[in-house]
């Protein structure tokens, strides 16, 4: 039996409105289709229309937990596909394309970027901020309705350096992926691992978690461990170990002074 509380968050979490949304075409589309994944149980992530096999509308969806399986995207396409016919947003032939977001997923909404705070994405702005229009670096976090990066791309220029720390205004931000890193990696691996583990539970083939092991595991801070650390700065080898004995040797072999000598 789900719990309410459960029930609440995954209600509140598919009613959460996309930030970043497409125009024209793709809005009609997802006018059609965001209903549909929301009854489903879905989110609608993005859509994209191309000319690729004459036209092609790639719908982007995942559950509110950011997980997409084969399975999910054959059950929307299954759903969606006779709603799509009879509304005719693309009022031309089409191919339905169901997927999910992928790693480096775009990022549409508040959830996202408080999801992967501490790994790298790529800004577009549709206005610009500070002159600039395109920005890349760590995700630290939302403060009211902007984002705060702290920027790698930042170089000097004819006015002096960059500002490396900037707050970006959500609405003013046209797109936003992240960008394929090990650390992202390694996190989507552990997140597939918890789908797979919670799926054998739910089947029998597991056994069910106690209840302070699944609270604990739906609470637990995901963004802790991808909070950029400080490095640790280079320490000189003490003068007395083997190390330096060994290299003052060789630099006396080669006919070279050694430049501790005396100390």
């Amino acid at each position: 039996m789900s719990d309410p509380a459960d029930v609440a968050i995954d209600a509140e979490l598919l009613a959460e409105p996309r930030l970043v949304v497409e125009p024209g075409v793709g809005a009609r589309v997802a006018a059609v289709a965001t209903p549909v994944l929301q009854g489903m149980g879905y989110r609608l992530v993005r859509i994209k229309v191309t000319a690729e096999a004459g036209c092609t509308v790639q719908i982007m969806a995942e559950k509110p937990d950011g997980t997409m399986l084969i399975e999910d995207c054959e059950a929307i396409s299954k759903a969606l596909s006779p709603v799509m016919d009879i509304a005719d947003p693309i009022q031309r032939a089409y191919r339905l394309e169901i997927s999910s977001p992928g790693i480096d997923r775009p990022l549409v909404r508040r959830s996202d970027f408080e999801r992967y705070i501490g790994h790298l994405v790529k800004i577009e702005m549709a206005n610009p901020h500070d002159g600039r229009k395109r920005f890349r670096g760590l995700i630290q976090g939302l403060e009211g309705n902007a984002v705060r990066i702290v920027r790698e791309d930042a170089k000097p220029d004819h006015k002096g350096a960059q500002e490396q720390d900037v707050l970006l205004p959500i609405e003013d931000i046209a797109g936003a992926n992240l960008v394929l890193t090990n650390a992202l990696i390694a996190e989507s691996m552990r997140r597939g691992r918890d789908v797979e583990r919670e799926q054998l539970e739910q089947s029998g083939a597991l056994p069910q978690p106690p209840e302070h092991a699944r609270r604990a595991r739906e609470k637990r801070d995901l963004t802790k461990s991808n909070k950029p650390k400080p490095k640790a700065s280079a320490k000189a080898p003490p003068k007395n170990t083997k190390a330096h004995r060994l290299a003052a040797e060789a630099k006396k072999r080669a006919g070279k002074p050694d430049h501790h000598e005396g100390d």
